[in-house]
């Protein structure tokens, strides 16, 4: 494969930047754009040591004062020999550091090139690449973990138990088949409904994280509904810590709905501030009032909001009616409580901040913290494994049925291919394409 380079690093001054190579020629590129300060070559160098030296344009003239390391391919990021440059973090230096890279015969990498390379030497599979995305995107605690789960092979692990089980029941059947003139003992239909049965069991627990991983890669898009002045900008300015929306005492002055985000009990709420749900007589502020009401069609969670400084009015009980119909998880928060009131739900006053802590515990309950790195966080992973877990019921279904073994063979080699394609085994290369090109240059 041609030797290719990249900034790893943000386009934006900072104190360090990093330039990435990979590639059979990494040593010569190396060489011919640092000289360590010892004088002995990159090349000779042992791998793994950071080296101080300098680096050198194509007319040989000093760019930088920065540190380099070389990876022998096998224990590179990528399988095959790599570098990094470590310089001062001006992108001007970063540019030059890599035209000279250039220079010396090696190419521009593309997006994703390197995890992609890392995929194809078999350093990592496509659970654990995809991964590296999450990781790099990841706006919480809870993604970043989940994240670096993956990358160290959790969902893989998984994926490959229910696999092998698999591959043991089509391998069993083609031993018997292929030799039959050696003694092979056939799994019994009972030991096979068996294994199938546990993988069927394997394969739904798993399918059944996607929803909680899209949460925790994508947020959870939560509806604020309530009354006209019931509090609803008000909070959300208090959640986001600043004045995103107009907080005023005139009732109807949203109009529209506003969406921001914020980290509420470890959990990435994406917020919708809504209308004020009531009867109106006005165009505009009616037009706001519908979209409110599907916002709750399409959250995943809603915010209930009631003045909890005054009696409750029909509007409160729309809003509760409302969100209770939804049928999505509920939170009933009685606002303003600096001023005084109470009842059922969660007290809170956005002017004093109390009660918030109540509410960060309410929603971390409603979303508990799975095992790191066992969540299937996009669509191409639920689509394999759904089409996997459709597969084996198959085979249950034609087995308990009494149909021929080859049918049953034919819907577990089905399920197989479906798991092969969530780690790589069996990925096609458009598709493994598309993947890669989701990252980043430089990563």
């Amino acid at each position: 494969m041609d030797t290719i380079a990249a900034i790893a690093t943000a386009a934006v001054p900072a104190a360090v930047g990093i330039v990435r190579l990979s590639g059979e020629n990494t040593p010569f590129v190396l060489d011919a754009v640092f000289t360590p300060a010892s004088g002995l070559p990159m090349s000779q160098q042992p791998p793994r040591r950071m080296v101080y030296g300098a680096v050198r344009d194509a007319q040989g003239r000093v760019i930088d004062h920065a540190l380099a390391v070389r990876f022998s391919a096998e224990h590179s990021y990528t399988g095959e020999s790599g570098a990094e440059i470590h310089c001062h973090g001006s992108p001007v230096v970063l540019n030059e550091t890599l035209a000279a890279a250039f220079a010396a015969g090696a190419r521009q990498a593309k997006a994703g090139e390197f995890t992609k390379r890392a995929f194809l030497h078999g350093k990592m599979d496509l659970t654990e690449a995809e991964a590296v995305v999450d990781l790099v995107d990841a706006e919480t605690a809870e993604a970043a973990r989940n994240a670096a789960g993956q990358v160290d092979g959790a969902l893989r692990r998984l994926a490959e138990r229910s696999y092998d089980a698999l591959l043991d029941i089509a391998s069993r059947f083609y031993a018997v088949v292929d030799y039959p003139d050696e003694d092979i003992a056939y799994a019994s239909p009972a030991e096979v409904e068996a294994t199938l049965a546990e993988t069927e069991a394997a394969l739904a627990d798993l399918l059944a994280t996607y929803a909680r991983g899209r949460f925790v890669k994508s947020g959870v898009a939560t509806a604020i509904v309530g009354a006209p002045n019931a509090g609803k900008s008000s909070l959300l300015n208090r959640l986001v810590g600043y004045d995103r929306a107009i907080v005023t005492d005139i009732a109807g002055t949203t109009r529209d709905t506003v969406e921001e985000s914020a980290i509420v009990g470890g959990i990435r709420l994406r917020l919708i501030d809504t209308a004020g749900l009531r009867d109106t007589d006005d165009a505009v502020e009616r037009l706001g009032v519908e979209r409110s009401r599907k916002a709750i069609e399409s959250a995943d969670l809603i915010l209930a909001l009631i003045d909890g400084s005054r009696p409750e009015t029909p509007e409160d009980a729309e809003t509760l009616a409302l969100a209770k119909a939804s049928g999505k998880p509920c939170l009933l928060l009685r606002t303003k409580r600096d001023l005084g009131g109470g009842g059922d739900g969660i007290a809170v006053s956005s002017v004093t901040g109390e009660g918030f802590d109540a509410l960060e515990s309410a929603v971390a309950a409603l979303f508990p913290t799975p095992q790191a790195g066992t969540l299937l966080t996009n669509a191409r992973q639920a689509d394999a494994v759904r089409r996997a877990l459709t597969a084996v019921r198959a085979a249950l279904d034609a087995l308990r049925g009494g149909v021929t073994p080859d049918v049953v063979l034919t819907e577990v080699e089905a399920a197989s291919n479906a798991l092969g394609e969530l780690t790589g085994r069996t990925a096609r290369e458009d598709m493994v394409s598309r993947i890669f090109e989701r990252f980043c240059v430089g990563k």
